[in-house]
C-alpha cells in the first residue's frame, strides 16, 4: 500500500506564535503515525510562486494522511495559527 503524505508551503510573519501552532501540530503528527521529512530548511524555487517555509510529513498510507489533516486534534493548533501566518496543505498519496 502507497504512504500518505501531507505537503504545506508557508509564510510565516509571527514565528512565536507559528512556534506554538508547530509544536501542538508535532503531537498531532505523531498521533497519526507521522512522520516530518521536511520541515523548513534551504530551498529553491525552479518554477512558479516559492514560499520559504516547506513541509513534507509521511504517513503509513492516504487514509492517515487525510485523518491527521481533518482531525479535531489538528483542527486545535490551527487555531493556535491563526494569524501567525499563512499555508497551503494537501494530502497526496504516494507512487
Amino acid at each position: 500500500m502507497p504512504k500518505g503524505y501531507v505537503i504545506g508551503r508557508a509564510k510565516v510573519t509571527h514565528a512565536t506564535q507559528w512556534a506554538v501552532y508547530a509544536a501542538k501540530a508535532s503531537e498531532v503528527i505523531k498521533q497519526y503515525g507521522g512522520t516530518p521529512l521536511v520541515r523548513g530548511g534551504q530551498m529553491s524555487v525552479g518554477e512558479g510562486e516559492g514560499r520559504s517555509r516547506n513541509v513534507v510529513l509521511e504517513f503509513p498510507d492516504y487514509a492517515a494522511a487525510k485523518a491527521y489533516l481533518f482531525s479535531a486534534e489538528y483542527g486545535e493548533a490551527r487555531k493556535l495559527r491563526e494569524g501567525a501566518g499563512e499555508i497551503d496543505l494537501i494530502a497526496v498519496e504516494g507512487a
